[in-house]
């Protein structure tokens, strides 16, 4: 039984969103939140550029953009895109020919700026495109680039003139019978990004792309992004996110199923659930934690590590994780497997013994899962 059904407080009701499907993965409806991120090599630099999506694929990312900023780019996308195993949206912004080459190309989707995408009748040809090349298309509204008669009309960039340019770009869409997009309405400010995406919720039902742009560094774009998505994720708002970090794209993708995962909304890999440590710890907690999670990293499966410095909270943490350790005295600690007591342990012998642990029971809920699937 979930544990959800257990204790409904723990329980989040998603929006109801139509959905589309960006390449073979679907966005929106029941679907998974997906988990994208961005390329940050020239896009003409067609080896790195492969190996970045790649290395973003390895860390779990469904969805990969990449930057079309000119025609060398797009003729760079027709060789990128037979070579990857994850869907590919081009970003395309100012020159509307770059989605009509994009779409072409091969990409599964196109992201377009209606504030720098030009006038109606380009955007239209896109959007033929789009639909001749089974296309998706992202709405991409941002705060830093709204349309001049938005800006005359609010004086300023606000939540109100970002929801009205999404919706007039829905408009020009559904007038054109084109039904297969998602939008996005981003800030670099938390409160007008979210105060956005809650208007927005209220007036589509398109599937929601979540983020805030240019949230900053490793360190302060990962809180700023978990506290602005993960307050609309827990009001049930959005379909598909991505952590713009100025950072290795690959920490994008971990950020963004660590905010998931906090929120019970997608389980992927081992969540090491481990204390600060303090005088009482047995062992040393956080140099420990942190050669697990690199010693970890190749576990997809999702299960529950706790690693916790001493008796105070470790057995209680131990008794609801997969695999557990908790510190004890004289050099030793104990081993918890499936929630039980199982073992002592020297805490030399440790982080081995316990990537060992982890492994069999990875092994062992992928084999029962299996089991399942095969009954189904």
């Amino acid at each position: 039984m979930s544990l959800n059904h257990v204790r409904p407080w723990r329980n989040i009701y998603r929006r109801t969103s139509r959905q589309i499907m960006v390449g073979n993965v679907p966005v929106g409806g029941d679907a998974p939140i997906t988990v994208q991120t961005m390329t940050n090599t020239l896009t003409t630099d067609i080896k790195a550029t492969i190996e970045q999506i790649q290395a973003a694929v390895d860390a779990g990312a469904d969805i990969v953009r990449v930057s079309v900023p000119d025609e060398a780019s797009s003729k760079a996308l027709r060789e990128i895109v037979p070579e990857v195993s994850v869907p590919i949206v081009a970003d395309i912004h100012f020159h509307y020919k770059r989605g009509i080459e994009a779409a072409e190309a091969g990409a599964a989707c196109l992201r377009i700026n209606p504030g720098n995408i030009g006038d109606e009748n380009r955007v239209k040809e896109v959007i033929k495109a789009a639909r001749d090349h089974n296309c998706s298309i992202r709405i991409g509204v941002n705060a830093g680039s709204l349309e001049k008669h938005l800006l005359d009309k609010y004086g300023e960039p606000c939540p109100d003139a970002m929801v009205e340019s999404g919706l007039d770009h829905i408009k020009i869409l559904q007038d054109n019978d084109f039904h297969e997009f998602k939008i996005s309405c981003k800030a670099s400010d938390v409160f007008m990004a979210a105060a956005a995406y809650q208007q927005l919720a209220e007036a589509t039902d398109a599937p929601i792309h979540l983020g805030i742009t240019e949230a900053g560094g490793l360190t302060s774009g990962t809180i700023k992004s978990a506290i602005g998505l993960g307050n609309l994720l827990w009001m049930g708002i959005g379909d598909t996110i991505r952590v713009s970090l100025s950072a290795d794209p690959v920490e994008e993708v971990k950020v963004g199923y660590e905010i998931l995962k906090s929120l019970g909304l997608r389980h992927r890999g081992v969540n090491i659930i481990s204390c600060p440590s303090c005088a009482r710890q047995g062992f040393d907690v956080i140099k420990t934690v942190e050669k697990l999670e690199k010693r970890l990293e190749h576990i997809k499966t999702p299960m529950s590590l706790s690693i916790i410095g001493c008796v105070v909270n470790g057995p209680g943490e131990a008794l609801m994780t997969d695999v557990g350790f908790t510190g004890g005295g004289a050099g030793s600690g104990m081993v918890y497997l499936a929630g039980k007591q199982s073992h002592k342990l020297n805490n030399d012998e440790m982080v081995e013994h316990i990537v060992e642990q982890v492994e069999k029971r990875a092994a062992l809920l992928d084999a029962e899962a299996a089991i399942v699937d095969a009954a189904e």
